[in-house]
């Protein structure tokens, strides 16, 4: 795939990294909600939620574990954070690569 996020995975685009292993790499949104807005991606190329597939159970764990660990290292995890996945055009998904975004940091609005 050649998409952004995967661009930004081979290092071919510049990000602000705040964590890398071998299967997700997380970096800060370059539109920020809140004091505290990242993204957790995995390096493998999901277009969405959508397309999980049983295959995928483990890269799901791993990005949902990487975002409680992120949140106690940014020390919002006794405060509160909100986690959230767009998906398609309807729900906000602008890169189609998977990704959950890691927000907080600040007091956030109520949801509808």
């Amino acid at each position: 795939m050649d998409c952004l996020f995967c661009k930004i995975i081979k290092k071919e685009i510049p990000a602000d990294i705040v964590f890398e292993d071998d299967s997700v790499i997380v970096f800060k949104d370059i539109n920020p909600k809140a004091k505290i807005h990242h993204l957790i991606v995995p390096k493998k190329h999901i277009a969405n939620f959508n397309e999980l597939s049983a295959m995928d159970a483990q890269d799901l764990i791993k990005i949902m574990y990487t975002a409680k660990r992120i949140a106690g290292e940014e020390g919002i995890d006794k405060s509160g954070y909100r986690l959230i996945f767009n998906i398609n055009d309807d729900g906000g998904q602008e890169v189609q690569h998977l990704h959950l975004h890691l927000i907080g940091g600040q007091k956030l609005g109520k949801m509808a």
